[in-house]
């Protein structure tokens, strides 16, 4: 994402640019913190917030895509934000699962 920031920048692009830099790092910062995290509750949210954040990148990337406000090709970047929707989403559900039966 941070690349794809520094291009947009070049482009002149700077408010998706920072947009998607804010969104796209706060991904990871929040499994971070999920990782880290004291409780399952903890855990729990924050993946949450990981999942809501590679949504909202999700649509940054689809307004640069469908406006064509960029040469940059973010095709791949989408199918690669999408997975990891998925990916979030399901850890969120059998972490929820799990709490429950606890």
């Amino acid at each position: 994402m941070i690349e794809l920031y520094k291009k947009l920048v070049a482009e002149k692009e700077y408010i998706i640019s920072r947009q998607l830099l804010r969104s796209g790092t706060s991904i990871g910062a929040n499994i971070e913190e999920a990782l880290a995290g004291q409780t399952k509750k903890d855990f729990i949210a924050k993946m949450s917030i990981s999942s809501k954040k590679a949504s909202e990148t999700k649509y940054w990337l689809r307004l640069l895509n469908e406006r064509d406000l960029t040469s940059i090709c973010v095709n791949k970047l989408l199918v690669d934000v999408e997975e990891m929707i998925k990916m979030l989403t399901a850890i969120v559900k059998t972490s929820q699962l799990g709490l429950t039966k606890n």
